[in-house]
């Protein structure tokens, strides 16, 4: 008997610290949750019951694994990007500071040489500029955007999904903000990768493979790089 007494004492120990450590452990996670939680008791029913649903089946899709392995990162970025900018626009785009001294002709012929290099065609060019221009009569700062695509890998992506034909096709736009400094920007990909469930191992291969061209496009192009 005293040997059970013991242990039934020494559990009794264990649970004790087990307990003090969780305290000290998670009351500091509690304490930032906090506001959070009472944003939460002050919203309506029906938006606490959107919000249990949409945490029962995320919870759901994470234990069957029904998401891409990249889901989570990719959504975290863009979180973080959107708090950082306040932006939904800037939190969902990659964004390229041209090299100082370059002109927007030279960035316009790298990026049209860097797409033929990689065999995908530039399908449209929208001088935004010019036709403000010609309709105002007034300069512009510079916007031009630049239309990409690989027919096929756009034709094996709309089997998949038509979703896909919003994504289509990629689009780079080559922008002189309001200090005459040049950028180039374009659509994150990763959301369309890796933000639903997982693609066909091909198809995400194919997409992978425009996505680094599409980067390898802006890199060049803002360093001027034949």
């Amino acid at each position: 008997m005293n040997a059970i007494r013991n242990l039934l004492a020494l559990i009794g120990l264990l649970a004790i610290v087990a307990l003090v450590w969780a305290v000290k452990t998670w009351e500091p996670v509690v304490r930032e949750f906090r506001p959070m939680w009472s944003h939460y008791q002050a919203l309506s029913d029906e938006d606490k019951a959107r919000i249990r649903n949409v945490v029962v089946e995320l919870d759901r899709a994470i234990q069957e694994k029904a998401f891409d392995e990249g889901a989570f990162d990719t959504y975290l970025e863009m979180a973080e990007n959107l708090l950082k900018t306040r932006n939904a626009a800037e939190a969902t785009v990659w964004k390229v500071p041209v090299e100082e001294g370059l002109s927007a002709e030279e960035v316009d012929q790298t990026m049209k040489m860097v797409a033929n290099e990689h065999n995908i065609k530039n399908v449209g060019e929208l001088p935004l500029y010019k036709e403000v221009q010609a309709i105002t009569g007034n300069p512009h700062r510079v916007v031009k955007i630049y239309m990409f695509c690989n027919a096929l890998t756009a034709s094996r992506m709309l089997e998949y999904s038509d979703a896909f034909s919003a994504y289509l096709p990629c689009r780079v736009a080559m922008v002189e903000d309001k200090q005459g400094k040049l950028w180039l920007y374009s659509l994150n990909m990763d959301m369309m990768i890796h933000g639903g469930e997982p693609l066909p191992p091909a198809l995400k291969k194919e997409a992978e493979g425009v996505k680094e061209i599409i980067l390898d496009i802006m890199k060049r192009g803002a360093e001027g790089d034949f």
